[in-house]
């Protein structure tokens, strides 16, 4: 952890200079700056690691009870708008427009199973 963090703080100094220098350009400090998390994160991640493995080493009987989640709630009446009772069967526009998504619906089924060559030939069909 020590080694990687140090890295990552030396590539930050480095980039540093690299940026304060006549060919530097805003992509060196922006690793610059970036280096200085890479660091951080190497510490946190271990850190963390340590503390997963000390809790996995304690027998289960002595693990703290899981926090339970909060009961969910249902939303009091009154705190939302009403909202209007459509029907169908009142909006001829609705009606309309619902038609023709049906009829579309069915054409495509219709190429679908004639490319898949399942749909019957009208000989078949009288026939049968």
């Amino acid at each position: 952890m020590i080694v990687a963090s140090l890295t990552c703080l030396l590539l930050g100094w480095w980039q540093w200079d690299r940026f304060e220098s006549g060919t530097g350009t805003g992509q060196n400090l922006g690793y610059a700056l970036q280096w200085p998390l890479f660091a951080g994160f190497v510490v946190f991640a271990y850190f963390r690691f340590v503390r997963l493995e000390r809790e996995a080493d304690v027998p289960e009987d002595e693990r703290p009870a899981p926090v339970k989640p909060a009961k969910q709630r249902e939303i009091p009446a009154g705190i939302l708008p009403e909202r209007p009772a459509i029907r169908r069967s009142d909006d001829p526009v609705l009606a309309e427009y619902n038609k023709y998504l049906a009829e579309l619906n069915a054409h495509d089924l219709r190429e679908q199973m004639r490319a898949a060559g399942l749909e019957a030939r009208e000989s078949e069909r009288s026939a049968g």
